[in-house]
């Protein structure tokens, strides 16, 4: 059987954007939150939000590191894989992508060692502002990072010359029609994430009843946000569609399921999207609600698949259900956000076992969503690999073959396995050490010493062995 190299290079590049993703869109969110424990620490002295901050640091510093290696060598797949695509849109993608390395990388370097290192070095305000400038650089990476991606999807403020991108308005071509709400939807989703994995974090440390005033207070606090941002998610995610259905409506009909050009579409709950049948075999929904959340009338017009050839259609099936998981997972985000509101009522959002347990589970799902909205967003483009410009195929390294490209593939995979089980080993060793718990929570000190401990995975046995 003759390998692809187009079809492997796209799983490779898909598997490698995908591993790395993960890593900032929580560490975004993290730093954010390392920089309000600190700026706390700051104002009030309390020494809580200090060993807060020192917990979740070690956390981000593995994180963050696992970020770094698995996204260094992202880039380097445009020349080994794609370089056509590389040479064609260099005018534009190779300075953003530059800009993303002086401007974010750069400014988190220099600073994160101060944030990791400095505590006991430097004056508590240089301290603090190492924190946020390491919380600001996580940002601006994302906006390089952004700006490029969705340039992709929406290009503007080019032209081609003899297949080469030529900037015409470099403002037009950063912020593109799709930029405003992508990023916005993405730095929500990372607030999102870096929240409950606290939430489930402090869960945890809460149901074993270790360091109790400490986990309780980062826990309120990241429910706070969980019920500000889980509702405002929904409604950017709403504004993004009704954007992606303007400018890239193909996407948004494989999004929906939707094959002819109709009124008074209805929201399908449940398909069976066929590309080959070019239709559904199966599907449940409710009529004409999908004109009515697209075009906000009841009898709007929502445009089908068969608007293109066969060859310029997503693919549905994978479009289709990976936006039902997306949004699967932020209805559950709501609704322990309004549970958690609920159970504030005789302070029982700490104490109230199911929903703690329930939170540990939750800490997962962002990392769900995002992987599922990031395939809704990067398959729903194709075949384009810039929209309506450049295919999959135009953009491939003329000279690779499939042996190669299953070569890198592999090594990849080896190479990732190998960076994502050290890091969550050591992220493991970081949890089960938790807070080094100061005279402020004596009282949590001696409940531990009368309980037997709980392990929080095989690594927790290990640890202790090695303790012992």
């Amino acid at each position: 059987m003759e390998l692809d190299p187009l079809l492997l290079s796209r799983i490779q590049f898909a598997f490698v954007v995908s591993f790395h993703a993960i890593f900032p869109v929580f560490t975004i969110g993290l730093a954010s939150f390392i920089a309000f424990l600190e700026a706390l620490s700051f104002k009030t002295g309390n020494p809580v939000y200090e060993q807060l901050s020192k917990f979740w640091i070690k956390v981000f510093a593995v994180v963050f590191g696992m970020g770094v290696v698995s996204g260094i060598v992202m880039s380097f797949q445009f020349g080994t894989n794609w370089s056509n695509f590389a040479y064609s849109t260099a005018n534009f993608i190779g300075p953003v992508l530059s800009y993303e390395v002086v401007t974010a990388f750069f400014l988190e370097a220099a600073f994160l060692g101060v944030l990791l290192f400095g505590r006991d070095r430097v004056p508590k305000g240089v301290h603090l502002f190492s924190a946020c400038m390491v919380a600001l650089g996580t940002f601006i990476s994302a906006f390089w990072i952004l700006a490029a991606n969705s340039w992709l999807h929406t290009p503007a403020g080019v032209e081609f010359r003899d297949g080469v991108v030529h900037v015409t308005s470099w403002l037009q071509a950063i912020f593109n029609p799709s930029f405003p709400y992508r990023f916005a939807h993405m730095a929500v989703a990372s607030f999102l994430t870096g929240s409950f994995v606290v939430a489930g974090v402090s869960a945890w440390y809460l149901l074993n009843k270790r360091e109790v005033e400490a986990h309780r207070k980062a826990l309120s606090m990241s429910l706070w946000l969980i019920l500000f941002l889980a509702p405002a998610q929904a409604v950017i995610g709403d504004l993004h569609g009704l954007n992606t259905f303007k400018h890239q409506p193909m996407k948004v009909a494989a999004m929906e399921g939707n094959w002819e050009t109709e009124r008074g579409v209805p929201l399908l709950l449940f398909a069976l999207p066929d590309r080959e049948l070019q239709g559904n075999r199966v599907e449940f929904g409710i009529p004409r609600l999908g004109s009515l959340i697209l075009t906000h009338t009841w009898d709007g017009e929502v445009p089908g698949l068969h608007e293109v050839s066969v060859e310029d259609q997503p693919p549905v099936w994978l479009v289709f259900w990976s936006f039902r998981v997306m949004v699967s997972m932020g209805l559950l985000m709501i609704a322990f956000a309004i549970t958690g509101l609920w159970l504030r009522r005789g302070n029982r959002y700490w104490r109230a076992p199911m929903f703690l347990q329930g939170l540990r589970l939750m800490s997962i799902t962002p990392f769900i969503a995002v992987l599922a909205g990031w395939v809704v967003t990067e398959s729903g483009r194709a075949p384009w690999l810039v929209y309506e410009i450049m295919r999959h195929e135009e953009g491939l390294t003329p000279s690779l073959t499939g042996g190669m490209a299953l070569f890198t593939l592999i090594g990849y995979f080896t190479v990732y396995a190998a960076v994502f089980s050290a890091g969550i080993y050591y992220l493991f060793r970081v949890l089960e050490t938790g807070i080094h718990v100061d005279e402020y929570d004596l009282s949590d000190q001696a409940d531990q010493a009368e309980r037997p401990k709980r392990p929080f995975s095989a690594a927790h046995v290990r640890f202790e062995h090695e303790e012992k």
